[in-house]
C-alpha cells in the first residue's frame, strides 16, 4: 500500500482514521479525525493531513513529532507512520503565510464541505485550531 491507497481507503469510511500519539509518559493516546492527502504547503510533497485542536493531541504532537494514522473498511486496514509538522496561530509553520485558507485545503482533502466557510473559519480562529501534515516513513496494510 502507498500514501493513495490509503487515502482510497479512509475515503470509504469517510476519510475517519485513528491517529496514534505518545503521552509524556509514554502511553498511547489515540483518537479519531478525518484525514486526507494533498500536497504539502511548503514541500510540494504529498502527506496525510487532519485537522484538530486542544491541549492533548497536539501537545504530544509538539513534544513528540510522530504518529500512526490506521484507516479500516471491513477487515482491511492500513497505516502511515511519520514525522510531524504542525501549522496553526500557535504554531507558525515557516512558508504558511495564510492559515484559514490551509485549514479549509486539509478539511476538504479529508472529505469535509462546508455550507458557510466564514462560519468555518471562525470556529476554526476561536478553537485555535491547527493542521498536522504527516510525512510518512512507513506505509503498510494487511
Amino acid at each position: 500500500m502507498d500514501l493513495l491507497g490509503f487515502h482510497a481507503l479512509a475515503a470509504e469510511e469517510h476519510g475517519l482514521v485513528v491517529v496514534a500519539t505518545a503521552r509524556a509518559d509514554g502511553s498511547i493516546q489515540s483518537s479519531v479525525v478525518n484525514a486526507g492527502v494533498l500536497p504539502h504547503p511548503v514541500t510540494g510533497q504529498d502527506v496525510l493531513a487532519f485537522v484538530t485542536y486542544g491541549r492533548a493531541k497536539l501537545g504530544n504532537l509538539r513534544r513528540r513529532p510522530w504518529t500512526a494514522v490506521t484507516a479500516r473498511s471491513g477487515w482491511r486496514w492500513g497505516t502511515v507512520e511519520g514525522s510531524v509538522e504542525i501549522a496553526g496561530p500557535d504554531d507558525p509553520l515557516p512558508g504558511v503565510d495564510d492559515v484559514p485558507a490551509l485549514l479549509r485545503a486539509v478539511f476538504t482533502a479529508a472529505g469535509g464541505s462546508h455550507d458557510d466557510w466564514d462560519e468555518f473559519d471562525a470556529t476554526m480562529a476561536r478553537d485555535r485550531r491547527a493542521a498536522v501534515f504527516v510525512t510518512p516513513a512507513r506505509v503498510y496494510s494487511n
